[in-house]
């Protein structure tokens, strides 16, 4: 999915892209900001988002009279203005060294909505899962931590083995079905990875939402989603299909009460709940630096999150 719906799932959300996704052509950028004095996170930033208005943002935080500065940010408003016509230098000798970059606007309708509950996610992050994750690793070794994600990620082979036969990706579907048959067997119930570490076999991550938009189908209006972080519409409407192939998950909640005639507060639904909140706090343990140094370096955190999302989604489909 385009949510952080499962962590051991194919599906990304705030946490579903790393640096390196994001910032694809970083060393380009850092050569250009050698030669001009800024500071290449900035330039990265707003080349790999490939967003009019980051690139807007980063002339206007970091030019000043001439020059760009490298060792600060405190530049203010009214300095900014005071400017002396090295924006448009710089503007050309910008777009010139990056002019094959693509750049398109994002339509999003739901922005207030979605700052909003961008803020409300981050301050959870920062304030609650982040703090308890660090618990969780100070007393859980990295080892532990990376054997119980890849039992999770082992557990969701059906998710991935069924997109994989939805998108005809056939030598894809034979890679998992050997990589589930060696790990859960020799690996353990895929606490270990032989598979790959013995015989190179790779794991093929797709869901649903993958799925649609091999067909075409397009990502839709982005949306933020409480908990699980930035995604878009196509990708929210792909959690069910995939949340039902979940062994750990599907068809328990909300479904098995309702054929059933019973409660939804039952203890098969807590102990779900437990399940999901373990993974998630499993998962936040491998991503508090990375969050954090996404927080610290964007120059607009939201549309850092919305637009470098929506990039890596989209470098997926194309897979």
């Amino acid at each position: 999915m385009g949510v952080f719906a499962s962590p051991g799932n194919a599906g990304k959300g705030s946490f579903g892209f790393r640096l390196g996704d994001v910032q694809p052509h970083a060393f380009k950028s850092i050569d250009f900001a050698n030669t001009k004095g800024l500071k290449p996170d900035y330039v990265a930033d707003a080349l790999s988002l490939k967003s009019p208005l980051s690139r807007k943002n980063l002339r206007l935080r970091l030019k000043f009279r001439g020059r760009l500065y490298a060792q600060t940010d405190e530049v203010s408003e009214e300095n900014l203005e005071e400017d002396d016509g090295f924006e448009e230098e710089f503007e050309e000798e910008f777009e010139e060294e990056f002019s094959d970059e693509e750049t398109a606007e994002v339509y999003d309708p739901l922005e207030g909505y979605n700052r909003t509950m961008h803020g409300f996610n981050d301050w959870f992050y920062i304030n609650v899962g982040f703090p308890v994750a660090r618990g969780y690793r100070w007393v859980v070794p990295e080892g532990g931590r990376l054997a119980i994600k890849r039992f999770f990620h082992n557990i969701l082979f059906p998710v991935r083995f069924v997109n994989n036969i939805f998108q005809f990706k056939i030598l894809n579907v034979g890679e998992e079905t050997l990589r589930f048959s060696v790990n859960t067997t020799v690996g353990l119930l895929g606490f270990f990875d032989p598979a790959k570490s013995w015989f190179g076999l790779e794991s093929h991550d797709e869901d649903f939402g993958q799925t649609l938009g091999h067909y075409g189908v397009g990502g839709g209006v982005p949306i933020v989603l409480p908990f699980l972080g930035h995604t878009n519409l196509r990708d929210t409407i792909s959690l069910y299909p995939d949340y039902q192939l979940d062994p750990l998950h599907g068809g328990s909640y909300p479904n098995q009460a309702l054929n059933q005639g019973t409660t939804i507060y039952s203890p098969d639904t807590y102990q779900e709940l437990g399940v999901t909140i373990f993974e998630y706090v499993n998962e936040y343990s491998f991503r508090v630096e990375e969050y954090e140094a996404f927080r610290k370096d964007a120059i607009d955190f939201y549309l850092f999150m919305r637009d470098g999302t929506e990039q890596a989604r989209n470098q997926e489909i194309k897979e």
